[in-house]
């Protein structure tokens, strides 16, 4: 029996399924502390539910950075063979940009699932940064991009549309204050970001740029890291009302909050097994399920969903365990 992502997923077969939380440290002990918990939580949930990423932007010190490039070098190359560890980098206008990925991209491509480059305005910034990674030899490593000012939002279309380009993430804080004053801080707090028009505006042109593409997009940090309902709220709104499908976590607290919101109900776990297995009985053909009908259509819905269970550590009926027992490994991860 073929696999529902073959059936079901067409040209989307090959989407690459990312973890739901990426999860940003740049400070050596807490890049470590974040590596071990995330090899504790694999441990705990059966499947990676989050990603790691290494920061060199916010996490080296001035006149640092290629120290810091070493240092997350090595922490790469050391992690466990089953961690999703990806690094983000300078700018491309940035003086350690180069460096960054020569150092970092050409000793350890094989060992992250992905480079973030931050504050990407246009194609011409991929471009760049995928020809620095041609350089350093990491031929297929592929970028994530964070987009953070008006002109970016701009060419979002575009920049989700290049082959390399794997997810694009929002920046608020530099969103906003690219704004002059004309969007008041309240911008940046966990309401003001679901209700001002212009942030609102650029978080919907993200989600629609990436969901055209074939991308996943990411959503922006919760500031308030202290408050368990605040990251819970932003991201299920963000999963709910604006098609985001990840979410950024600065805090270890705020990762089984992200895991919980952006994770299917229990009910909407067994209603999608019962459908796909009762689909897969009928060999794919459309069935009548609980006085509704349903085709493919629907079923690659509800495949999704099981997918996205999946993905966030839910427990599955046993009958679908042998679909991610047997799925073939995904580009970007080792």
């Amino acid at each position: 029996m073929s696999h529902p992502r073959d059936v079901l997923l067409g040209a989307q077969a090959g989407r690459v399924q990312l973890p739901v939380c990426d999860h940003y440290s740049g400070v050596e002990s807490r890049m470590r502390k974040s590596l071990q918990l995330q090899a504790d939580m694999t441990q705990e949930f059966g499947t990676c539910v989050f990603d790691v990423t290494l920061d060199c932007e916010d996490g080296a010190p001035v006149g640092g950075e290629a120290d810091h490039a070493a240092l997350v070098t090595e922490l790469a190359l050391s992690a466990a063979p089953a961690a999703r560890v990806a690094v983000r980098v300078h700018p491309v206008d940035h003086l350690s940009f180069q460096t960054d990925m020569a150092a970092i991209a050409g000793k350890a491509a094989k060992h992250l699932t992905h480079i973030m480059v931050p504050k990407v305005e246009s194609v011409a910034d991929v471009q760049l940064a995928e020809k620095a990674l041609l350089l350093a030899g990491a031929t297929d490593l592929p970028l994530h991009v964070l987009i953070e000012s008006p002109l970016a939002i701009h060419h979002a279309f575009d920049i989700a549309a290049h082959p390399r380009v794997q997810s694009i993430s929002f920046g608020l804080m530099d969103f906003v204050s690219a704004h002059g004053g004309a969007i008041p801080a309240e911008g940046m707090g966990i309401e003001g970001q679901f209700s001002h028009p212009l942030v609102l505006r650029a978080k919907l042109a993200i989600a629609s740029a990436c969901h055209a593409h074939g991308k996943t997009p990411s959503h922006c940090v919760v500031t308030e890291f202290k408050s368990a309902d605040a990251i819970r709220l932003a991201a299920q709104k963000a999963a709910l009302e604006l098609g985001y499908t990840r979410m950024w976590s600065i805090h270890p607290d705020q990762i089984r909050p992200i895991l919980e919101a952006m994770a299917p109900s229990e009910a909407q776990i067994d209603q999608a097994a019962q459908i796909i297995l009762a689909a897969q009985a009928a060999e794919w053909a459309p069935i009548s399920h609980a006085g509704q009908l349903h085709d493919r259509a629907s079923y690659r819905f509800y495949w999704q969903l099981i997918e996205r269970a999946h993905q966030t550590g839910r427990l599955l009926p046993s009958q679908l365990n042998g679909f991610f027992q047997c799925a073939p490994i995904q580009e970007g991860k080792k």
